[in-house]
């Protein structure tokens, strides 16, 4: 690696280390030349699959974009920084496993909202609305149904209380 400060052509490595996720490699130089120090960081490059729109226009995949919607399902949940990055990652993961080089949105949004019913069925609600195209009432209620069916043993709040089911007190009206 070329020196950043006099652009000698070798440099040498004197510490390396992993990121807490594995996913990138610190590494701390020096150069033979005028001794100067420097860090570098080496990530993998994985081709992630160009995204299909809903219209057929390709664009490649941003992962700003996915933390973008997360962020809106999820604002003002308790949800974690820490548990939306893994979210996020997860999301990429399966990306990555995917073997094909283009991908319909309509997949993406299924990984998504795969992990945000992991999440917080609130935002897992919000953001099928969206991705779903829901047109009333009928399709959120049809939506809850679904979501309270398949979780009854779940340990986050009812999504609907029953007329006999006081609320919590934390999300008691006062």
């Amino acid at each position: 690696m070329h020196c950043l400060f006099c652009q000698h052509v070798d440099t040498r490595v004197i510490d390396s280390r992993v990121s807490d996720d594995g996913a990138t490699i610190r590494r701390r130089r020096v150069c033979e030349a005028c001794g100067e120090r420097f860090s570098t960081l080496e990530t993998i490059e994985l081709k992630l699959p160009v995204i299909i729109k809903s219209d057929g226009r390709r664009e490649a995949f941003d992962a700003r974009k996915l933390r973008a919607g997360f962020d809106r399902a999820l604002q003002k949940r308790p949800v974690a920084e820490e548990q939306i990055e893994a979210a996020v990652r997860a999301v990429v993961h399966q990306l990555r496993r995917t073997t094909e080089r283009e991908l319909s949105s309509i997949r993406v949004g299924e990984f998504v909202m795969g992990e945000l019913r992991k999440l917080d069925h609130v935002g897992y609600v919000r953001f099928a609305s969206v991705y779903r195209a829901f047109q009333d009432v009928a399709d959120f209620r049809d939506e809850l149904d679904r979501l309270e069916s398949d979780n009854s043993g779940d340990e986050q709040l009812p999504l609907l209380g029953g007329a006999d089911e006081p609320l919590p007190s934390a999300t008691r009206k006062r």
